[in-house]
């Protein structure tokens, strides 16, 4: 198998669990399909060392989250993306509201706490695995992590109660 086709598999394989990754940390469909794209570009240059790694996938993950934190350090989100293409295919088993309070509650974080909550539960990381991640101590990814379900729990009290008895 060629290179390109070693890498165009490993795309094919990995793009849709990427890109969900990249929606959760950017909020909007447009920016994670840039930040998706931008990963891959990256992959691909040293896709030589990425595919002798002991787990390719983490380390695209890893690359996704820095290319993340790179962007919103460089402030060059000054592009405004708009919605208009085709409805989304709902996903079955997923309630839509819910998901959408989900993307504006982690929309209101701060980068790095929304970066914090997205490998640490979305990516299901350990919290060492976190901090290494981010370069921060552990205790620094509990407190973040604490401080950021605190902020986005607003979001969701009238999910949670809906569904309590009186």
């Amino acid at each position: 198998m060629s290179t390109e086709d070693d890498f165009a598999s490993f795309v094919h394989g990995t793009g849709a669990q990427l890109y969900r990754a990249a929606l959760l940390l950017t909020g909007d469909h447009h920016q994670a399909e840039d930040l998706t794209q931008a990963t891959f570009a990256k992959v691909f240059v040293s896709w030589r060392r990425v595919r002798r790694a002991d787990n390719p996938v983490a380390y695209t993950r890893t690359i996704l989250m820095n290319t993340f934190l790179s962007s919103k350090r460089l402030r060059r989100s000054s592009e405004l993306t708009i919605d208009v293409g085709p409805d989304d295919v709902p996903v079955p088993g997923i309630d839509p509201d819910a998901r959408l309070d989900l993307l504006d509650a982690l929309a209101a974080l701060r980068p790095d706490d929304r970066l914090v909550l997205v490998a640490r539960y979305w990516e299901d990381r350990s919290v060492a695995e976190t901090a290494h991640l981010l370069g921060i101590s552990e205790t620094a990814v509990r407190t973040r992590a604490r401080r950021a379900l605190a902020r986005i729990r607003p979001h969701f009290t009238d999910t949670v109660t809906e569904g309590t008895p009186s």
